[in-house]
């Protein structure tokens, strides 16, 4: 991977909570500066769904089988990495970054990497699978670090 030259965005998201980074230090000593906080509220699937599962018919009998209901927490981590996607695009657009290292935690970053736009996708010079959503800025930087170092 590529090291984070001054003005290197970092994307740093998991299911719920996005920070945009932009790197205003150098390739050997990183400082990352917050210019963007996304949240996104989402309750357990439980406080969302509103009916029970429906049920069908298994045959000719009158036995009667539960459908499984929809995941709507799942569904709402995937549309959350698609309003990031949206967001990167609609910045890589306006030439706000030229590069970007995306770090997400992995289920996250597969969700993310196919609704990107190819205009983003050009742009990533890195990919890190992990969660570091609730870890101090220092230590953000030091693990892009070491991920960048291999």
């Amino acid at each position: 991977m590529a090291m984070l030259k001054t003005g290197t965005w970092v994307l740093v998201a998991d299911s719920e909570k996005a920070l945009f980074l932009e790197n205003v230090g150098d390739t050997r000593d990183y400082k990352l500066k917050v210019r963007r906080k996304e949240t996104h509220d989402n309750p357990p699937s439980r406080e969302q769904g509103a009916n029970r599962p429906g049920r069908y018919n298994d045959g000719p009998n009158v036995q009667k089988s539960a459908m499984d209901d929809t995941d709507w927490h799942e569904l709402e981590k995937e549309r959350f990495a698609e309003d990031l996607a949206e967001m990167l695009y609609r910045r890589a657009h306006k030439g706000e970054f030229k590069q970007i290292v995306l770090v997400a935690a992995p289920h996250t970053l597969g969700h993310l990497r196919p609704a990107l736009h190819p205009e983003v996708t050009r742009c990533v010079i890195g990919e890190i699978p992990k969660n570091l959503t609730n870890e101090p800025i220092e230590k953000m930087e030091a693990h892009i670090h070491e991920a960048l170092e291999r």
